[in-house]
């Protein structure tokens, strides 16, 4: 491997003549617009920026190529493949040639320190260049800020674009923005004319170095250097490693395959990142622990060969989900179960009844992985612990006993006095979600609009406290009880406005009022979400009494009270499978009333 030095524009014109490729495995493009403006002012200030790897290609590539993002699409004989340096470079391009959808970058001058007996090179070099990534957006066909746009406002706040910089024939572009930059001023303009050339010198014979692999690199001693010459500093990913790997051992692109299972599967990318869901799936299915330190350990091309297999079984664990009325990851209790039952889907029995029992099974296990704290710690190990033992059974090749996740002593399920210290339902924790969960899966319907929360609807629902923020606030209830999810209901944006801040009792009239079978349909939607109705109703008049501050205090707990009894008797019926409606958990609670 030999070391070269080359300057931006060298680089530039292979880009241009398709000569300088990717290989397919390379990730996609990922720099922020902060490291774009940070490598820019470093180019500009003549500061190295490290140095880049390639591939010589001399004949045939050895890995397919393609493009860096919004260069060329139009090559002819690729010479080079880049192994390291893609974001480096792309963003260097993008920026010089004014490519970004959202931002434009900018050279920012202190035009106080501006010096006309003062050549523009030794300015350069007695000041500090800095960058700024100015937010631009589109509307109506128009750029906007207009500012951006018009080379006189933008001079008069000191900046010059970036794209003026760019080492190609611009004579004519620069030549016009200088003339409506300074129209009046002469040795203005000139002084700029002077200012950006020097710009563009440094810019042009910027000097990026690079490692070169000569073409006889054996196709994986090539992996072995990308992979780690990139983790050694910490840029690639797992997915991006194994996406190397894959490239080796099966000669296939896993991101065409991942970018085919969200076309075939689309809802699945609905509930988690597809790259990280597909590795942990496969980890599992081939019995290694779905971690970074065991993706190293999966049989890649295997992965290829049972790619098939891998769709179907997104395909039902999206089914059963959708069967439980979980629909996004917004609202996804716990990551951790996705994997374990989309590969646990795979061992499904084809005979009728047997595969009733184990849907029944795998539900059983989507709930106790939501309502206990079995993967609040060592999620990675339990979950394979958890996959195990529940394949074994289903290929009765295991007891049920066995099965970690079912031992009711060690995972019980959650009571009320749990229930009532679970966090706020938009966290993302276990319980907390979990505890909304089953109230979406009872309908959850919207107390004014009548809408369920089914998939279309529940991305515009809200996160609504019962009894309101401020009122709890002045009885001085603590964030904690305030933010609880047994205080919290999923609504309506429109249905949250209209409620607001008002007391209990008079949005529960105005529900009663607006609705054509009054307090009967307004309670109907009130049970739906699991949501007691006589502890709700409170009113208060003078809230600045310490008799109504102890008043709400002391109805606000029962209230907690008897909403954590309802959530307990709903997740007690899912985590031992039976079926959840509102009908059985009131019906529950009557008979303990009875007793």
């Amino acid at each position: 491997m030999q070391a070269y030095n080359r300057p931006l524009y060298k680089w530039f014109n292979l880009i241009e003549l398709g000569q300088l490729t990717l290989p397919r495995f390379q990730r996609f493009e990922a720099w922020t617009h902060n490291e774009v403006s940070n490598i820019l002012r470093s180019m500009l200030r003549g500061l190295p920026t490290g140095a880049a790897l390639i591939l010589r290609v001399d004949g045939p590539e050895q890995f397919r190529s393609k493009y860096l993002a919004g260069t060329p699409q139009d090559g002819r004989n690729v010479t080079e493949q880049l192994l390291d340096g893609q974001q480096r470079l792309t963003a260097m391009w993008k920026s010089l040639y004014n490519l970004y959808d959202n931002r434009t970058f900018l050279v920012s001058i202190d035009k106080s320190t501006i010096d006309f007996n003062v050549n523009p090179s030794d300015y350069l070099e007695s000041n500090e260049i800095e960058v700024v990534a100015q937010a631009i957006y589109e509307k109506k066909g128009s750029r906007y800020p207009i500012w951006v746009n018009d080379a006189k406002e933008c001079w008069e706040r000191g900046l010059i674009p970036v794209h003026l910089l760019r080492p190609d024939d611009i004579s004519k572009e620069k030549k016009a923005w200088l003339k409506a930059a300074a129209p009046e001023d002469i040795e203005m303009r000139e002084f700029l004319d002077d200012l950006i050339d020097a710009l563009r010198e440094r810019i042009k014979h910027f000097n990026l170095p690079y490692l070169e692999l000569p073409s006889t690199t054996k196709k994986h001693v090539a992996l072995d250097v990308f992979i780690k010459l990139n983790t050694s500093s910490v840029k690639l990913t797992a997915y991006d490693i194994v996406v190397a790997l894959v490239e080796d051992a099966a000669e296939t692109s896993l991101h065409e395959l991942v970018d085919s299972l969200a076309i075939k599967v689309p809802k699945a990318k609905d509930y988690a990142d597809l790259p990280d869901l597909v590795l942990d799936t496969v980890a599992l299915l081939q019995d290694i622990i779905p971690s970074q330190a065991g993706y190293v350990n999966i049989n890649y091309r295997q992965l290829v060969s049972e790619w098939d297999d891998l769709v179907s079984c997104f395909t039902k664990m999206v089914d059963l989900l959708e069967e439980e009325h979980i629909y996004d990851e917004k609202r996804l209790p716990s990551y951790t179960a996705l994997p374990v039952l989309a590969a646990l889907t795979k061992y499904l029995p084809t005979n009728a009844d047997q595969l009733g029992n184990a849907r029944y099974l795998l539900k059983k296990y989507l709930w106790r992985a939501f309502l206990t704290d079995r993967y609040e710690k060592a999620t990675t190990t339990n979950s394979l612990s958890d996959f195990r033992k529940i394949r074994d059974y289903l290929l009765d090749k295991g007891e049920y006993k066995d099965i970690p996740i079912f031992n009711e002593h060690e995972y019980p399920a959650p009571v009320k006095e749990i229930i009532s210290d679970a966090a706020w339902a938009k966290n993302r924790t276990i319980l907390g979600r979990g505890l909304l969960a089953l109230q979406i899966k009872c309908g959850a319907y919207d107390i004014a609009d009548n809408t369920p929360a089914t998939k279309q609807s529940v991305h515009n629902r809200e996160y609504h406290h019962l009894f309101p923020a401020a009122l709890l606030g002045k009885a001085d209830v603590p964030n904690s009880k305030v933010f609880s999810s047994v205080n919290c209901a999923l609504i309506s944006w429109r249905t949250n406005r209209t409620i607001s801040d008002k007391n209990p009792m008079q949005y529960l009239l105005e529900r009663s009022e607006n609705c054509d079978l009054g307090e009967i349909e307004r309670d109907r939607r009130l049970r739906s979400h699991l949501i007691p109705i006589q502890e709700l109703s409170v009113d208060y008049s003078d809230f600045d009494s310490q008799e109504t501050k102890a008043q709400i205090e002391q109805d606000f707990a029962r209230f907690v009270e008897a909403r954590s009894i309802l959530l307990e008797q709903a997740a007690r019926l899912v985590y031992n499978g039976e079926q959840l409606t509102t009908d059985r958990v009131y019906a529950k609670i009557a008979d303990l009333q009875q007793q």
